[in-house]
């Protein structure tokens, strides 16, 4: 199931709060991108907190994971300031020609 390897992306341990937030806000993208047309969100977002929890006290990233869930199931409903990284360029060929 992507939740289990969701929850196991996020949980490297100790991570800079900026990294941590952004680590957390694509593991609930990642989380949301698989759920299926079918299913309750409530119910599938409570699961995945309640199986996520355990691991929030050593994983930065899997705090910033459980509170978007929280968040999202909240009354009323409000918009989540979800930030995704910032593309950047890292090389490309003449990166990779130079490490030859």
């Amino acid at each position: 199931m992507l939740l289990k390897r969701t929850i196991s992306q996020l949980d490297i341990g100790y991570v800079p709060a900026q990294h941590a937030q952004k680590m957390g806000h694509l593991g609930y993208v990642q989380w949301l991108g698989a759920l299926k047309g079918h299913q309750s969100y409530r119910d599938a977002a409570l699961h995945a907190y309640r199986s996520a929890q355990p691991f929030a006290a050593g994983s930065p990233a899997i705090a910033v994971f459980c509170e978007l869930l929280l968040l999202s199931i909240e009354t009323p409903l409000a918009q989540l300031d979800l930030k995704l990284p910032v593309p950047a360029r890292r090389g490309g060929a003449k990166a990779r020609r130079a490490a030859l």
